[in-house]
């Protein structure tokens, strides 16, 4: 089975507490003396305490143009792969030479040549390194790419998979546009990077003396400095001997839900496409799903330890907890991870992987669950045991 030797998250250095951010919001999205009414309450609602965004605050008001915006993109994107990569590899005891395969993951931004192809040279990654750049599943790329990385190792079993991703939201919110879709992007999503390293179950790895793996988690769990990972690298999650392996994966697209969630393409860039049917969508299918992979297995819900949700928003985590009937505290990961960091897109749900084998130390055969949703609209669920 595939085995998660490593995850590590990285932010850009630029942290701002909600209130600036809607103050910058007001500023850039609405017109002049504009009422912000409706801006400050998808604000306080949205359960975003802090985020990180990939500028400072000030150059968004002059960031004008599809163009400028994804140069800065791809300028941050490199740094905070590289960031990521390389602590997840040092991680799990690894070289950037053991790795044989890197997927790459991001909806807010594009690049040719990719971010991937961007970082070989700079990682030491090998010339004959497969990679896959993945653009357009948006949130649930993180969950969607473990599976994609499992699907691989168990066709090359003595192989390294590194997934990375990389999602700069602030960058895609629109100027002059005070639709609530916008103004909720304004208020939830954030930016950020993770990198996810997995090995075959071929492969042996071995955790060097003194790897960040085997420290305590170093950091504040809110605050100006960082978020529950310990600040802009992340906290430890645990060496290759110690990480879950995945057991099986699930994909569905919801039929007729196009609309639901994605982008249009506009001159100025990314408009997002944030449908109000997002919580309604996950109530009527999600259970059915994740029950039916369980019952696959022989699982139950109760035996669940860990279940490692994507962060989609408040509605959308009430709607999950609800309609898979969680104990209370279930997603408390993500409901710290939201506050501490927003949602990262496709990010986020390994944010909240590291933090669960960061803060867990599950018992050997414990079972979780890590879920996604994303556009499609569509769900991804993976299956990990200890």
């Amino acid at each position: 089975m595939t085995r998660i030797a490593a995850v590590r998250c990285a932010f850009p250095p630029h942290r701002y507490a909600q209130s600036e951010l809607t103050d910058m919001a007001a500023r850039v999205c609405l017109p002049e003396n504009g009422d912000r009414r409706l801006l400050d309450r998808l604000h306080r609602s949205a359960r975003v305490d802090y985020r990180n965004l990939a500028l400072p605050i000030e150059q968004y008001e002059k960031l004008n143009g599809f163009g400028a915006a994804n140069d800065a993109f791809v300028s941050v994107a490199v740094d905070l792969g590289l960031e990521s990569v390389k602590a997840a590899l040092d991680a799990a005891g690894l070289e950037p030479t053991d790795v044989d395969l890197i997927m790459f993951t991001s909806v807010t931004g594009v690049a040719a040549p990719s971010i991937d192809a961007r970082l070989a040279a700079a990682l030491g990654l090998r010339p004959d390194v497969k990679r896959v750049p993945v653009f357009g599943l948006g949130c649930v790329a993180g969950a969607a790419g473990i599976a994609r990385i499992h699907d691989y190792l168990r066709g090359w079993p003595d192989h390294v998979a590194v997934l990375l991703s990389v999602e700069l939201c602030s960058l895609t919110v629109q100027r002059g546009d005070s639709s609530p879709a916008n103004l909720v992007a304004s208020a939830l999503f954030g930016d950020g990077a993770a990198a996810v390293v997995a090995c075959g179950d071929g492969r042996a790895t071995t955790r060097p003396t003194g790897s960040p793996a085997d420290g305590p988690t170093d950091g504040p769990t809110d605050g100006p400095t960082g978020g529950p990972t310990g600040g802009p690298t992340g906290g430890p999650t645990g060496g290759p001997t110690d990480g879950p392996t995945v057991v099986a994966t699930r994909s569905h697209l919801y039929p007729g839900s196009e609309h639901v969630m994605g982008w249009r393409v506009r001159d100025t860039g990314f408009q997002v496409m944030l449908d109000a049917s997002v919580p309604e969508v996950v109530r009527r299918y999600l259970a059915d799903d994740v029950h039916g992979l369980l019952s696959d297995h022989g699982v139950t819900a109760d035996e669940v330890t860990a279940w490692v949700c994507h962060p989609g928003g408040p509605k959308v985590l009430e709607a999950v907890s609800d309609t898979l009937g969680l104990p209370e505290g279930a997603l408390d990961v993500t409901w710290r991870s939201l506050a501490a960091n927003g949602n990262l897109s496709s990010s986020s749900v390994l944010h909240v992987l590291g933090d669960t084998l960061a803060t867990r130390r599950p018992e050997p055969g414990s079972w979780g669950l890590i879920i996604a949703m994303g556009p499609g609209f569509c769900s991804e669920l993976v299956l990990i045991r200890w």
